[in-house]
Parts: C-alpha cells; structure tokens; sequence
C-alpha cells in the first residue's frame, strides 16, 4: 500500500524559513510535488520535480523562495521554504505521479501538514 507522510510543518514569523519532507512507501514516483490549500481557497500547484533529469517546475507566487528537491534512493522529496509571508499559510500537501506532469495527473496524496507564518 503506497503512503506519503509529510513532516516539518509548523509556526513561523515572516521571513524565517521552514522544511517540508514527504517520504513515499511502496515504490518510486516518477513526479513528486508539493500542492497547498489556505482556508477558503482552492488547492494549488506549488512545485514539482521529475525523478529523471531534475527537471523542477515551480508557482509563480513561490518561485525564486523556495525550492522541492528528491533524494530517489529514499523516494522522499522535500520543499525548502525561504522569505516566508504570511500569504503562504496553508496546509501543504504532498503528491506523487507515475507520469512526467506539472500540475496534473497526481495519483496519491499525503495527509497534509500545516504551515503557519505569523506577521
């Protein structure tokens, strides 16, 4: 049975920073990325990386802040968060896909984990 479990989420003051870890059991995904939910919103599309390559895509409201990585030998994928604002309070999702995407096509979801920035 796949499982994604996210940990470091939690309480930080704008322009701090803050680690996310999602490690997949059962296999290898060939897309793993990171989706957030703030209250009243939609879910969106953060950032993602391909297993082959290292090809990254990133949102435009986070690109050049944070920045996901993968360490395939442990099918984890992390998402390193700098300069945070308070706009980025969300629950952070992780999600995997068997196919090379962006924003689409995710087949699994971690159980999401929150990250609050205070002002």
């Amino acid at each position: 049975q796949v499982q994604l479990v996210e940990s470091g989420g939690g309480l930080v003051q704008a322009g701090g920073s803050l680690r996310l870890s999602c490690a997949a059991s059962g296999r290898a995904f060939v897309t793993m990325g990171w989706f957030r939910q703030a209250p009243g919103l939609n879910r969106e599309f953060v950032a993602c990386m391909w297993r082959s390559g290292g090809t990254t895509y990133y949102s435009n409201s986070v690109k050049g802040r944070f920045t996901v990585s993968r360490d395939n030998a442990k099918n984890t994928v992390y998402l390193q968060m700098n300069s945070l604002k308070p706009e980025d309070t969300a629950v952070y999702y992780c999600a995997a896909s068997d196919t090379y995407t962006r924003d689409l096509h995710y087949n699994y979801w971690g159980q999401g984990t929150q990250v609050t920035v205070s002002s």
